[in-house]
């Protein structure tokens, strides 16, 4: 997408369905009306995550831009085809369902807006390294905000949390994600036992495995069922989160 050079540069709010992006979405979006909110959908998160996409638009008062890409469906037509799951690089169906749908969407100018938290300070580093083009704002790192500060928010301003929080994960991402460490594996052993098998399945089909433990390579069906722990975040509302209501402009009210 192009934006015509007599035109003010855009500003966008990637939103990904979770905590923190909404509240970054919010607040850039009471900073600047014009905000745009995209999401970039990956096919295999949960379907309860569609229903926060339309909560979200009624607090933000606008329709939330939902790219996907035309080529794979989802994240395990990636895997299987591309016959890769995660490496040093990070995952593949990262790349093709996010990244290069956000890339084909950005442009130069803009100004894009992540959720990263005030816990996240060495990935927007990271980040900033490797896209020094891109014109980055981090309204949730400014204001000091956590993600149990993001949850504490929403359910302030009358938003049901996506139902992945309410499982106890730490992130509402797809379900089966190959960034999860062994604590995340074995709660999705137990709460989605069909994923987990497949997962299995497919690590022994590929020869490689998504997790480590003790710097080697553990298939998922070698992994201790009491290894690692995913332990999920508290909502929680400090003086951070009425300071940032105010910037809301709504009261926290949605």
């Amino acid at each position: 997408m192009t934006n015509p050079t007599n035109e003010a540069p855009r500003t966008i709010a990637w939103f990904s369905a979770g905590a923190a992006s909404a509240v970054a979405a919010k607040l850039a979006i009471s900073e600047n009306p014009e905000t745009i909110v995209a999401y970039c959908d990956p096919g295999s998160e949960h379907p309860d995550n569609q229903r926060f996409i339309a909560d979200c638009e009624k607090w933000f008062e606008r329709p939330i831009t939902q790219l996907k890409s035309e080529k794979y469906a989802d994240t395990w037509q990636v895997w299987s085809e591309r016959r890769y799951l995660v490496g040093p690089a990070g995952a593949l169906c990262t790349v093709e369902l996010k990244k290069r749908m956000r890339q084909q969407f950005e442009d130069p100018t803009d100004r894009q807006v992540f959720g990263y938290t005030a816990e996240e300070s060495r990935r927007v580093d990271r980040f900033r390294l490797a896209n020094p083009d891109v014109d980055l704002w981090t309204p949730l790192i400014e204001r000091g905000l956590g993600k149990g500060d993001c949850l504490g928010l929403l359910e302030r301003a009358g938003i049901e949390i996506p139902a992945m929080y309410k499982l106890g994960f730490s992130n509402a991402n797809c379900v089966g994600c190959p960034h999860g460490g062994m604590g995340y594996w074995n709660k999705i052993r137990t709460t989605f036992p069909e994923v987990f098998d497949r997962m299995a399945i497919l690590e022994r089909d590929l020869g490689h495995t998504c997790i480590r433990a003790d710097g080697e390579s553990v298939y998922l069906d070698e992994l201790d069922p009491d290894r690692g722990k995913d332990s999920g975040i508290e909502a929680e509302c400090s003086l951070l989160c009425v300071l940032a209501e105010d910037d809301f402009g709504d009261g926290g009210e949605s």
